[in-house]
């Protein structure tokens, strides 16, 4: 057993896994998690060590006050000492104190049914009854893991739910696209335990909802979902919903006293009968004590039958935590993280395909050989529960040593890879004896970049399941002063727009499109802006979500591409504190919108514009790429037109990506400050393409403070919507380097006296080399940025003033003139991307149809695009359909 009474740091979660060989859930000590069937997902589930926000949820909610709180540490971020948390043999247990309320949760799956069984037993220790709710959510996959990770917005389309009123039961399942798909099924359903259990007593009929819009509401988050308001009832939705969950609520009544239990059941099954099996438990009153007792039983018999004991149990909860989630403490020396070049084709020399977790071992004697056999061991346990885990045994020692070594190695290794190979149906799995002698350069960094675990059998402590916490001192550093000038008059009233429907309308005689928000209503739908230029570009949404690439918006994104058009959650942020009062918000309307304010937002051509008042200061974004350089460049004005001096503090903030989209490139990105330019530079060499490019932010050299650890800048389960590192007036760390859960963090502070303004750049870029990213910053901080804004504007004025038609249909005017030609060269040639798709790729077919429209307008790019596709056709007539750039695969 292990006891997880003071859950560890988010760069150490610790992990339970609880599998029947077929049905799996992996939980971390925050509750968050995942499940699978099979070698398909159940639920979503992407690697954040920070946030560790993914998998099924329980909220509460008491009926009268509306206060919201969650069963475990996430998704509400509950502090460690919130919530205790036991992992033992074929369960999980989190205990919560809510007020007077406590909670037990219990996970287990069952042994000899695809069923995972959650009990939540609460117990009311105040003096007066209490009206709950309980209300599952479950973030739906019922697929590919790698098809989801790449899109998840596509993937999901395909999941269709509906309700089995009889039983309660909701069911979910993949459309199959494919004859040879598997068809999967799922059933979801949430019964009080006994009907009423000692003074719980349950309420009205129970609620569903399948879908996750109606449930999350658009810009909202699991935390301020819009099913759980006050009041709030679930839709009832089912059929096909696009982004599907699974959420159940049962109202109850609990009296002083008193205790209940509820229990959420969940089954897999290949057809809707199989699923629907589930009502079988669900008119058992001893189906949960069975379930657990018997899911207790079979994880003992089989501890018993592979011979682990408690040591051992520690041991592999310890590795199997950073298998999962990026712990520098059990990876490879920092020094030795940023050796590793060229990704995953670095391996293949000694035949291992860098498609699975790694587990690095250096032997140096026969001695040590018994920790191969403990590794080993727990490659076959993990494999047995359909975790896929290659394992690696390196021999260090030379000579007559190292020949006796590798020959007692070889025929150990040989076993487990016969073993491995034996049955074809389990998940694939590798292992791998080296001898550090006979490797190249290359291979063995790789090898110990990769390595998600790293064990050296010669250093006492390597098997322990302790790692150094390395605390970081914050240190302000100086940097360039930008003095305040006196504030502009406010600008005259807005025009009347044309076409307006409420959410925005046309201005500048339609060559710009302008919205207003308040500080509760979003658009329907993120509404976009592409900015782009042939090497580079970004995408911006009204309320502040989107991305930024280069080169290739698909390979090579600065910033993770969103795809979530429910919650819209930005990458890159730009925050503001009032030093004085504490009070932190952002410039866009996400991630920290203020109460009472008005967003206002103005797409333009090659330019967006966001503006509002809060908290006294009023605040003007404009976003914009320069023509030909890899920047996006964000220039903030502040006005202070109040009679007080302000005491403020600006800080930006990036989640870098520097990776394919749906890759996990978050464990190789290395950040480190320029000691030229005081930037903050990232790079990532463990990919095969774009490895010697370097992303950078700068904030015009006003930059005082840095910080490349979004571990260290969101804090513990924290979230963009509240940073821990602006929620005192203390300045960032200071800490990059690798092995880090890595961001870019920049922070300034300034005083803006009354009527005054001040300008601050805030510069995101990608360079070939330090030298050129070095010359891209000395450029724009001494730019003037108007002079910038009117080179976009010549560029797309050039475009657009070329052909002009007048119609008897305005709209068409608008559209013919200004909106179709912009997407086209923008967006559909230049970004290959937008909000619902970013493939990065050119299409035979696809970007002829497009480069059609600039044959008057651009011909030269017309022309460069008809080369482009020549060179994609073969002599026999055929031609390669789509291809990514630079390389053509």
């Amino acid at each position: 057993m292990i006891d997880l009474t003071v859950p560890s740091p988010a760069a150490a979660r610790r992990l339970c896994l609880l599998s029947n060989g077929s049905y799996s859930v992996m939980l971390s000590d925050s509750g968050a998690g995942f499940s699978r069937w099979r070698d398909l997902a159940i639920t979503r589930w992407r690697e954040d060590a920070t946030r560790d926000h993914w998998g099924s949820h329980l909220l509460l909610r008491d009926e009268h006050s509306g206060v919201v709180w969650a069963a475990t540490g996430q998704p509400s971020g509950a502090k460690a000492r919130d919530v205790a948390v036991t992992f033992a043999q074929g369960r999980a247990e989190f205990v919560r104190r809510e007020g007077s309320l406590t909670s037990t949760l219990h996970v287990a799956v069952a042994p000899a049914a695809d069923i995972e069984l959650r009990r939540l037993t609460l117990t009311n220790h105040g003096d007066t009854t209490r009206v709950l709710s309980l209300t599952s959510y479950t973030e739906l996959v019922l697929g590919s893991v790698a098809a989801d990770n790449a899109h998840p917005a596509f993937s999901k389309m395909f999941v269709q739910t509906a309700g089995e009123a009889q039983h309660g039961v909701l069911l979910a399942t993949r459309r199959k696209r494919a004859k040879d798909e598997a068809e999967m099924w799922a059933a979801h359903a949430l019964q009080v335990e006994g009907g009423n259990s000692e003074g719980g007593q349950g309420k009205g009929a129970l609620e569903h909802e399948t879908d996750r819009a109606r449930f999350l509401g658009r810009c909202r988050t699991l935390n301020d979902a819009q099913a759980m308001q006050p009041g709030a009832a679930l839709s009832s939705a089912t059929g096909t919903v696009l982004d599907p969950v699974f959420s159940l609520r049962q109202h109850f009544s609990l009296a002083p006293g008193a205790t209940v239990s509820l229990l959420l059941w969940t089954r897999l099954a290949d057809t809707r009968e199989g699923a629907l099996a589930l009502t079988a438990q669900l008119g058992d009153a001893n189906a949960a004590e069975q379930l657990f007792g018997s899911a207790a039983r079979y994880a003992a018999a089989e501890q018993t039958r592979l011979g682990l004991d408690a040591a051992f149990n520690a041991r592999c909860a310890r590795w199997l935590s950073a298998l999962l989630y990026n712990d520098p403490s059990q990876r490879a020396p920092a020094d030795a993280l940023g050796r590793g070049c060229g990704g995953p084709p670095t391996l293949w020399s000694a035949g291992i395909s860098g498609d699975r977790p790694i587990l690095l071992l250096r032997l140096h004697s026969l001695a040590e050989l018994p920790e191969a056999a403990a590794l080993l061991l727990a490659q076959r346990f993990w494999r047995s529960q359909r975790l896929a885990v290659d394992v690696v045994v390196l021999g260090a020692a030379t000579g007559a040593a190292g020949d006796a070594l590798h020959g007692a190695m070889v025929p150990l290794i040989g076993a487990q890879s016969d073993w491995l190979k034996a049955d074809a149906k389990a998940v694939k799995a590798e292992v791998f004896a080296l001898r550090d002698s006979s490797i190249s350069d290359a291979l063995r960094n790789g090898l110990l970049t990769m390595a998600r675990v790293l064990l050296d059998a010669g250093l006492p402590g390597s098997f322990s399941c302790d790692g150094p916490v390395d605390e970081p001192t914050a240190l302000w550093v100086a940097g360039a002063h930008r003095a305040s000038t006196p504030a502009p008059a406010a600008g005259p009233p807005v025009g009347a727009l044309e076409f307006a429907n409420g959410h925005g309308g046309f201005s500048d005689a339609g060559r710009a499109y302008q919205i207003e928000l308040d500080h509760e209503r979003c658009t329907p739908m993120p509404w976009i802006n592409v900015l782009a230029n042939p090497v580079f570009g970004c995408l911006v949404s009204v309320e502040g979500g989107g991305y930024t690439w280069s080169l290739n918006s698909q390979q090579n994104p600065l910033t993770p591409w969103p795809n979530d058009p429910v919650s819209d959650s930005p990458h890159d942020v730009l925050y503001l504190r009032d030093e004085d009062s504490a009070a932190v918000w952002s410039a866009n309307a996400l991630p920290i919108r203020v109460g009472g304010a008005t967003y206002r937002a103005t797409h333009g051509k090659g330019y967006s514009r966001f503006t509002n008042d809060a908290h006294g200061i009023a605040l003007e974004l404009t976003v914009c790429v320069p023509p030909d350089d890899a920047a996006k460049l964000q220039r903030l004005s502040l006005c202070n037109r109040s009679p007080l001096m302000r005491h403020l503090s600006v800080t930006g903030y990036v989640e870098w990506a520097l990776g394919a989209n749906g890759s996990t490139p978050a464990p190789f990105v290395i950040t480190a400050r320029d000691a030229k330019s005081g930037a903050l530079f990232a790079r990532n060499r463990w990919r095969s393409d774009y490895a010697d490019r370097v992303a950078f932010i700068d904030m015009g050299g006003l930059q005082q403070s840095m910080s490349g650890d979004r571990a260290e800048f969101l804090g513990a389960l924290g979230a963009v919507d509240r940073p821990a590192a602006l929620q005192a007036a203390a300045a960032l760390s200071g800490r990059t380097g690798a092995g880090l859960d890595p961001c870019g963090a920049l922070q300034t502070r300034i005083e803006l006296p009354p009527d005054t303004q001040i300008d601050i750049i805030f510069m995101l870029g990608d360079a070939a080399s330090d030298g050129q990213a070095q010359a891209l910053i000395e450029k724009y901080r001494a730019i003037d940025f108007e002079q910038v804004l009117a080179e976009v504007a010549a560029q797309w004025n050039g475009l657009l003033d070329t052909v002009q038609v007048h119609t008897p249909n305005r709209a068409m005017d608008i559209m013919l003139n200004d909106w179709l030609p912009y997407q086209v060269l923008g967006c559909r040639v230049w970004a290959r991307s937008a909000y619902y798709q970013a493939s990065g790729a050119y299409g035979f077919r696809d970007q002829l149809q497009d480069v059609m429209a600039l044959c008057v307008s651009r011909p030269d790019l017309a022309r460069e695009h008809l080369l482009r596709a020549a060179g994609r056709q073969f002599a026999e007539g055929d031609v390669q359909h789509w291809w990514q750039p630079p390389g053509g695969q």
